[in-house]
């Protein structure tokens, strides 16, 4: 006779730590944010500011050309009126500063849309958030069994590709453009001064335009990449998913017991102020609310107790004890069950109704 083998099918299922299939909680990607952990391409950043370098030059080539003609005439221009018995190191330091200051007038409008363009690009890629988290100082970034792992990991695997595709590219593109202008540069000693920076400015910008553009291209695509990664480093288990949901909402099985608890003190607090009621309106088995009228401490009757089923027949019997009028009125029963709060005023669309009700049990009062 065979054995029967008994499988826990529990052993199977997603438990403990548990792969991580799930999409990550928005809980889960704003801490990451505060930790400074984001999808970021810093290729595509790198090429964006290159890309706004090279049209930047491009476009005011000639007049930031012009620019440094002017400052390289005003230097020189200063020297020679400077005699010889009156330079010194003093009067040196100064021109080299005047001219230093110059380039530097010239070059700070175009390095300024770089690093708008950078600026840009940082916020498009991770939202507009600071923190100051990425620079505490985290011990196990110097685990070297860690950082031995990282030099063979998928990601280093990744960056290499990169860069040898960047190495490519520029070759390549380099080796083109040369081609292209390659019987310029044989004349180029031929050439005046101004036309041979002109036509090498020409040859920079190109190449760096054409550069650039890959580079992008190349950014574009590490940017998807980084971005797919990331939502997949984020996943979570099922467990992590319920764990993550009891710290925030807290434990459901406690929530339960706590709402269970306020709710037999407040129907405790109801039953103690039912004997002060004027009259019970009943459906008569279902429904069952119990109003008051002060006119001296209100406007309107109040609804101090209702409830349903067995707490409805709990009210009839406390009602029965305490010799309060018990009507039966199914609609209002019904309406007051489901539209008044324990402690709040009648609302005007059933003053009429209630006041029927209460007219009726005065009557019945004064006969008696």
């Amino acid at each position: 006779m065979g054995k029967l083998l008994v499988y826990n099918l529990q052993f199977f299922a997603d438990g403990g730590g548990g792969e991580k299939t799930e999409d990550p909680t928005p809980k889960k990607l704003n801490d990451a944010r505060d930790e400074g952990q984001v999808a970021r391409s810093t290729d595509l950043i790198t090429a964006s500011a290159l890309i706004a370098l090279f049209v930047t030059l491009k476009v005011f080539a000639s007049r930031i050309g012009y620019q440094f003609i002017e400052s390289f005439y005003e230097f020189y221009g200063n020297i020679e009126k400077i005699a010889e018995d009156d330079f010194s190191v003093a009067v040196a330091t100064a021109l080299l500063k005047e001219c230093i200051y110059s380039i530097i007038r010239i070059l700070i409008p175009i390095f300024s849309i770089a690093v708008v363009v950078v600026i840009i690009i940082n916020v498009f890629q991770v939202k507009w958030k600071l923190t100051t988290k990425p620079l505490k100082p985290k011990f196990d970034k110097f685990n070297p069994i860690k950082g031995f792992k990282k030099i063979f990991s998928k990601d280093k695997l990744v960056d290499t590709l990169k860069e040898a595709l960047k190495i490519i590219a520029i070759i390549y593109i380099a080796y083109n453009t040369l081609i292209d202008y390659g019987a310029g540069l044989q004349r180029l000693y031929d050439m005046e001064l101004i036309q041979a920076i002109e036509f090498i400015g020409n040859i920079v910008i190109k190449l760096g335009l054409n550069i650039s553009v890959v580079f992008l291209i190349i950014g574009m695509a590490d940017y998807i990449y980084q971005k797919l990664k990331f939502k997949k480093d984020m996943r979570m288990s099922k467990q992590e998913v319920k764990d993550e949901y009891k710290q925030s909402e807290g434990d459901p099985q406690i929530k339960g017991r706590i709402k269970s608890k306020m709710r037999e003190v407040s129907q405790r607090r109801m039953m103690q102020m039912l004997p002060t009621a004027d009259v019970v309106i009943t459906n008569p088995t279902h429904f069952a609310a119990a109003i008051k009228y002060d006119k001296d401490s209100s406007d309107a009757p109040m609804l101090i107790a209702k409830g349903a089923d067995y707490l409805a027949q709990k009210i009839k019997e406390v009602a029965k004890e305490n010799k309060i009028e018990i009507v039966e009125n199914k609609p209002l029963a019904r309406m007051l069950y489901y539209n008044v709060d324990v402690g709040n005023e009648i609302p005007p669309e059933l003053y009429q109704m209630t006041a029927e009700v209460l007219a009726y049990v005065y009557n019945l009062k004064n006969k008696t």
